[in-house]
This record gives C-alpha cells, structure tokens and sequence, in this order.
C-alpha cells in the first residue's frame, strides 16, 4: 500500500547526480583548506579553489532548494 502511494506521488527530484555534487564540494573544500595551511602559499590554486568552492556551494543550495520546493 505504500508502495502504490510513493508511486502515485510523482517523480523524486533527488538524482544520483546529487550525491556526486555534494562530494565534489567536500573534496573541493578539503583542497582549499590543505592549500591555506601549506606553508608556501599557491596564490593562483588558492584562489581557483576558492572560486570553483563558491560555484559548488551555490550549485549545492540550488539543488537543495530543488529538493525542498
């Protein structure tokens, strides 16, 4: 009976994909972090992981929020 009602509800918004975003950000995160506690400081890595942690973040929100609505 549950099953016929999970049906009749419609498609799920979650993907598999999602869960491979959420792990590019933790990893892109990590990245950043490592390259802040470096001792000699790759301004350019620096500053590419910070922009590419930004767009993971916002893309992360987005589908959260597509998941929620």
């Amino acid at each position: 009976m549950l099953l016929a009602e999970v049906a009749a509800q419609g498609p799920s918004k979650f993907h598999t994909f999602d869960v491979f975003m959420i792990l590019f950000t933790i990893l892109i995160l990590v990245g950043v972090i490592r390259l802040l506690r470096a001792p000699q400081k790759n301004k350019f890595a620096i500053g590419f992981g910070a922009v590419s942690l930004l767009v993971f973040i916002i893309s992360d929100y987005a589908m959260v929020m597509h998941w929620l609505s």
